[in-house]
């Protein structure tokens, strides 16, 4: 968690960098070119601009969450955020491994999945041993919990 935190204050940082002081020098030396109507760098300054103020509102937004998310709330023996779970699914007969994570960390290449995919969302608030039957857009699977790690026993 503390590592997502850092992460998005890091891009809070830059893109604060970029909208106080970058981008009002760009829309300066763009003015300076004279007609405005037409001219493309003051456009795309401004563009950039817009974007930066509501990704830096996005930015915040999360960090908020993120800060307010309760530890002692995760559970201890059941499949929650920062869970590492192995599953067997069950008409492959293969074992895979997931993470839940966050949705700025999820890599699928990388068995690390959100809490709200539909994997996630399938495997949340499950033990050892249950069997879920998870609706994926390539039909429904069956997943066997065969080993959980929470976040608890990780940290």
């Amino acid at each position: 968690m503390e590592d997502l935190k850092k992460k998005l204050q890091e891009e809070i940082a830059a893109l604060e960098t970029e909208l106080r002081i970058e981008l009002p020098k760009e829309i300066l030396k763009a003015r300076a070119h004279g007609d405005l109507s037409e001219n493309a760098e003051y456009h795309a300054a401004k563009e950039r601009q817009s974007w930066v103020s509501a990704r830096l509102g996005q930015l915040a937004n999360r960090l908020r969450e993120i800060s307010m998310i309760d530890m002692s709330k995760i559970p201890h023996d059941r499949v929650g955020l920062g869970s590492t779970v192995t599953v067997l699914d069950v008409m492959k007969d293969e074992q895979i491994k997931y993470k839940l994570v966050t949705s700025e960390d999820v890599d699928v290449s990388k068995g690390l999945i959100s809490t709200s995919s539909p994997i996630g969302r399938g495997l949340l608030g499950k033990q050892v041993g249950d069997s879920v039957k998870i609706q994926i857009p390539g039909g429904t699977r069956e997943m066997e919990i065969v080993e959980l790690i929470t976040i608890h026993q990780q940290s």
